[in-house]
């Protein structure tokens, strides 16, 4: 695959397939580890979903309900 004098390459369709990417999808082109990365550009919503999901279970402070709730309270 070749990149054009415009700097245009046509993805493949099974990849555009895999990974959503329809026309009109607004992408992100990223550098990492000396490869660029195309990714499909998220809404603020999606962006937040996402970033909740990978921080879901993270937050283990090994207290339970009722004791963060004594603790908010200032109880003892």
């Amino acid at each position: 695959m070749k990149i054009t004098s415009k700097g245009q390459v046509t993805i493949p369709q099974s990849l555009r397939m895999k990974f959503g990417l329809l026309p009109n999808t607004e992408v992100a082109f990223e550098e990492a580890d000396g490869c660029v990365l195309i990714r499909p550009m998220l809404s603020k919503r999606a962006l937040i979903e996402e970033r909740l999901r990978r921080a879901r279970g993270i937050a283990d402070g090994g207290l339970s309900t009722d004791a963060l709730m004594r603790l908010t309270r200032g109880e003892e």
